[in-house]
């Protein structure tokens, strides 16, 4: 179970920024799995139609390159990414 604010994957492991994270991520009508720098693990407030305002974990990542697939990444720009799909690889990987 996590902490009261804290970035969790879906294994429970805390994200921090610095940390190395495995991610899934779209290439037209492919999903890939992508390795990415944390810069920033937050939350942002979203409305959820019969909910109301919920809370969604996010993180501002950072592409390596290092990625699955044939084709190579077209940019290298920092993202925005729920934490629905990610996997702590190493942390502190950039600090």
């Amino acid at each position: 179970m996590g902490k009261r604010g804290v970035v969790t994957d879906y294994a429970g492991e805390e994200l921090h920024a610095g940390d190395l994270v495995a991610y899934s991520a779209r290439q037209g009508n492919r999903v890939r799995v992508a390795d990415a720098i944390v810069l920033e693990a937050t939350a942002r407030s979203t409305s959820v139609e019969g909910v109301g305002n919920v809370l969604i974990p996010v993180l501002h990542i950072q592409p390596t390159g290092t990625e699955s697939g044939f084709t190579r990444r077209k940019t290298l720009t920092p993202q925005w990414i729920t934490t629905e799909h990610v996997r702590l690889i190493t942390p502190g990987f950039a600090v």
